[in-house]
């Protein structure tokens, strides 16, 4: 009697558990298969401007103030910097933006200007050669190939000469600005990057560019004086033969005269010769 009755409160507490422990094949297969919803991801955070290396871990060698360079008898305001690096390295545009410029001009040789938020222009420079599929008026983004490092125009050596200048062409210090992100106007350093040490920097250079040697020359030696030209050699030869026969006519006007004589001249031997007044 008492097993039977052991028994029968085993059966019953089983039917009590069995509702909760198991699962119809339909339910399993609904819980397996059941997607999960997907998390929301935060939004990227909006930037006004974001400033890449234009030379990608290329060490600034020649920073933005008062430098003079070798030829020069005092500093001058350097209005960027330069990035050292072998010819043919690829150089990138540092910012989103819009071709301005691309092509040669003066000292700069061959370069790429780029115009980006706030009217912030970007000036690359010295370079060996310019992407064949640039053309003013063009997009690119920050990354973007533009070009790769020369020697061109007034340059010492292989490397960049990078500028950034204000919507009033002002130059700006780069290294304020590269590798670095800005989310507002208000956020850019323009009153600072616009200022710089009165210190002057001496520059040492690896070559003295052909159109500067003369200076160099001058500067080393300064017995010799550096004269650039206005006339041609005909022109020069002229002038000395017009001043020779004026020479000469001062020479007889001063030339004593002897009574009797009509004048009084020196003859191809150097001795005086005279005509009889008759």
């Amino acid at each position: 009697m008492t097993a039977a009755g052991l028994s029968a409160v085993a059966v019953a507490h089983a039917s009590l558990l069995n509702p909760v422990l198991s699962r119809t094949p339909t339910e399993t297969a609904r819980l397996t298969n059941a997607v999960p919803k997907p998390v929301a991801q935060p939004a990227a955070e909006d930037v006004l401007i974001a400033f890449e290396e234009p030379v990608p871990g290329r060490a600034i060698v020649s920073p933005f103030g008062l430098r003079q360079l070798p030829w020069e008898g005092n500093g001058r305001l350097h209005e960027g910097v330069d990035i050292s690096a072998d010819l043919g390295v690829p150089v990138i545009a540092v910012a989103d933006g819009v071709i301005v410029e691309a092509g040669t001009k003066g000292g700069y040789g061959r370069f790429v200007a780029i115009r980006h938020a706030e009217r912030l222009t970007t000036y690359y420079a010295h370079l060996g050669s310019i992407d064949a599929n640039l053309k003013p008026g063009m997009t690119v983004k920050g990354g973007d190939p533009i070009g790769r490092i020369g020697s061109t125009g007034t340059s010492t050596g292989p490397h960049l000469h990078f500028e950034i200048r204000d919507a009033q062409k002002r130059p700006l210090d780069p290294s304020m600005f590269l590798g670095k992100a800005f989310a507002e106007a208000g956020d850019l350093p323009l009153d600072k990057a616009k200022r710089y040490s009165g210190r002057v920097r001496m520059a040492y250079v690896s070559f003295i560019p052909e159109s500067k040697r003369a200076l160099m020359d001058a500067k080393n030696n300064p017995s010799v004086v550096v004269i650039k030209r206005t006339t041609t050699d005909a022109q020069d030869l002229a002038e000395a033969e017009r001043n020779l026969k004026g020479a000469q006519a001062r020479a007889a006007a001063q030339a004593p005269k002897v009574d009797g004589l009509r004048e009084l001249s020196i003859g191809p031997d150097g001795r005086p010769r005279a005509q009889l007044a008759l």
